[in-house]
């Protein structure tokens, strides 16, 4: 296929994937408009490219902003710590601007970032493209309705890959992964629900960028579907975490709870907003998950480049090195370290 230079829409720009996204399409050739409700603040990129602080939901903007472009990666989502509202306005009624204006604008693709945790809690492994859709909470199931309108969009005829990431790590992730991260940096053996031998998949955010692109470039008949999207090498939660630990250098160790008291515990803490670990995390964390990634390697050429444990490994790098910029911050992005209310205590014992 002939590369042309295309003006291309990222929604979520300012977060962590649309950041590591915009650099790594910036450096081959792509024109750029990225659009956040926060404030894009990178001044290695400023002035490269577009950006515009707004909403998703604001239907207008985004028809003035997609009639400018060729294509749109659609990555803007509210995260499951937000409130259930945000979460079902942002993720479906925004969704949903994007793809009406995507198809008033004949707009050439529409790329849709969406997630595994559209299958739930599954009862096998590897998972494929063709299991049953089965959100826990209000994420989860706004994801899957959020698929839904860019299925109806792809039945206007407009190319519209699917990519469904694990959980993607890399420079600049903090969030959920903080709490790793903090821990190693401070001498403590780190807790997990279990025993910890369960393979957990992630995602390295360059790979996950990678897959973005083929489906920018490649034939529309070869990316025109859904395609899960993860690391091709990953251990145990026990194997890639203890990486991280042995990295940081003070002999410290993956430390198994019993997962029902530990659970029943992250629950009661949940609902007393003392921990920032929600229904997914916790119910999922001790379990196998995993998906099939052959579907995404034979049509788009996936090949990724990074384990789980070199990913963790290369995002504790950039820890270390930038943690005077966010020690002071929190929120519930995952560009900035989760509050940790009361497990900030529980390192006292570990």
């Amino acid at each position: 296929m002939e590369f042309t230079i295309k003006k291309v829409l990222i929604t979520g720009g300012s977060g962590f994937l649309g950041i590591n996204l915009i650099r790594y399409l910036h450096s081959r050739g792509f024109a750029l408009v990225s659009l956040d409700l926060v404030e894009f603040n990178y001044p290695d990129m400023n002035d490269l490219i577009t950006h515009v602080k707004g909403d998703i939901r604001d239907a207008a903007l985004i028809d003035e902003l997609t009639a400018g472009c060729q294509m749109v990666i659609h990555c803007a989502a509210a995260l499951p710590l937000y409130p259930p509202e945000d979460i079902y306005t942002t993720d479906i009624e925004g969704t949903r601007n994007l793809c009406n204006a995507a198809a008033k604008h004949k707009i050439e693709r529409f790329i849709h970032i969406s997630s595994t945790a559209v299958y739930g809690i599954p009862d096998h492994h590897p998972i494929y493209e063709t299991d049953k859709l089965e959100g826990v909470g209000p994420y989860g199931e706004a994801k899957i309705q959020a698929e839904e309108e860019c299925f109806v969009l792809r039945e206007k005829g407009i190319c519209t890959p699917v990519l469904r990431p694990k959980s993607f790590i890399g420079p600049e992730r903090l969030g959920v992964f903080d709490l790793l991260f903090d821990w190693a940096k401070s001498g403590k053996n780190f807790p997990v629900i279990g025993k910890g031998d369960n393979k957990y998949q992630l995602l390295d955010v360059e790979d996950l960028c990678e897959a973005v692109y083929q489906c920018l470039i490649l034939p529309e008949e070869k990316v025109n579907d859904t395609f899960n999207i993860g690391a091709k090498k990953f251990g145990t939660i026990r194997e890639d975490y203890q990486r991280v630990l042995d990295y940081a250098g003070y002999g410290r160790h993956i430390v198994g709870l019993p997962e029902k008291p530990v659970i029943w515990t992250l629950k009661v803490l949940e609902k007393l907003k003392l921990s920032p670990l929600y229904k997914w995390v916790y119910e999922t964390a001790s379990k196998d998950s995993f998906v099939s990634i052959e579907k995404a390697e034979k049509h788009l050429g996936f090949t990724p480049k990074f384990s789980n444990s070199e990913s963790l490994i290369r995002n504790y790098q950039w820890y270390l090195e930038h943690y005077e910029d966010f020690r002071n911050l929190s929120g519930i992005s995952h560009r900035v370290p989760w509050k940790q209310g009361i497990l900030r205590l529980a390192k006292i014992f570990f």
